[in-house]
């Protein structure tokens, strides 16, 4: 497996859980996330303006949508169109009321679809499987997908012609994928860290259909082959990535998000760069990014 030259900063962002990084092909920008502060954030890459919009809760995913000027929030309790233009909101579904759970990951499917799934937060103790995946229909219909409970859904990812579902339950360190259409077939096994103190994180696919995942606790994103062998391995110059995507004008820039969550002073003095968001070129191209097909009007 190679081991390839590390990322360089692109914002020395400081975010406590930058998140839910996607590229905006219309206006060459970068969105993501502070899930801790709540906070949207929009960057041109290369010195551009930063934009910054503070939600009413937290923010833990996002989806382009073929709507200009409107976004697809997975907010921490619920799901809601918003205009950026003016910071409005429109409430779309409750997610797990009643549940110690929040939504986390989510990406859109490749018929404009947005598929996102939920983590447990406990008040003490570890973790349990109470989450779920959900997957969001043109038409705002929601629907609960059949696959096992999780802890923390993460790893959502499409492969490029649609029909795999890339997901992970991040505390089992193992990635899965699945048969993906209107229905879904029988999961699989497709990648497993093994007995290594981080995590997988959020993901992403490039054009040649190898998944890229970023690994919290490893200072890492691992390049995966459609088989699941390890390709490539990217170093972070920060302990906790949490999310890759495809940009630029060409797709040929990896852009990374990643988080300071957690970390004692002490730690943050050896890993001071946590919370920036990074870049690399490396080698091969992204995706135009799925857009969320219904209509927020």
């Amino acid at each position: 497996m190679t081991v390839v030259a590390p990322m360089e900063v692109e914002l020395d962002a400081g975010n406590i859980l930058g998140e839910g990084i996607l590229w905006c092909d219309r206006t060459q920008t970068l969105s993501w996330t502070d899930i801790q502060r709540a906070t949207l954030f929009r960057l041109r890459p290369g010195g551009g303006v930063l934009q910054q919009w503070h939600l009413p809760e937290r923010l833990a995913s996002l989806a382009l949508c073929e709507d200009e000027g409107w976004l697809l929030l997975a907010l921490a309790s619920r799901l809601a169109f918003f205009r950026l233009s003016d910071g409005a909101l429109r409430t779309l579904h409750e997610i797990e009321p009643g549940l110690p759970t929040r939504c986390n990951d989510g990406a859109c499917d490749r018929q404009g679809r947005f598929v996102f799934g939920t983590l447990h937060e406990p008040s003490a103790g570890p973790r349990q499987p109470l989450g779920g995946f959900w997957r969001l229909h043109t038409d705002l219909s929601l629907e609960r997908l059949p696959l096992l409970p999780v802890a923390i859904a993460n790893s959502l990812a499409f492969s490029p012609d649609g029909t795999i579902l890339y997901y992970c339950d991040s505390p089992s360190r193992q990635i899965h994928c699945c048969p993906y259409g209107e229905t879904l077939g029988p999961p699989r096994l497709f990648a497993d860290l093994g007995a290594v103190p981080g995590v997988p994180d959020g993901s992403c696919v490039d054009a040649d259909g190898h998944l890229w995942n970023a690994q919290w606790g490893l200072g890492r994103v691992v390049r995966y082959a459609p088989d699941g062998a390890a390709q490539g391995i990217w170093p972070v110059p920060a302990l906790q990535p949490t999310r890759p995507a495809f940009g630029g004008p060409l797709l040929d820039m990896l852009y990374l998000t990643s988080a300071r969550e957690g970390r004692s002073i002490t730690e943050l003095a050896k890993d001071p760069l946590a919370g920036s968001l990074f870049r690399c070129q490396p080698g091969v191209r992204g995706l135009p990014e799925p857009r969320f097909a219904g209509t927020p009007e």
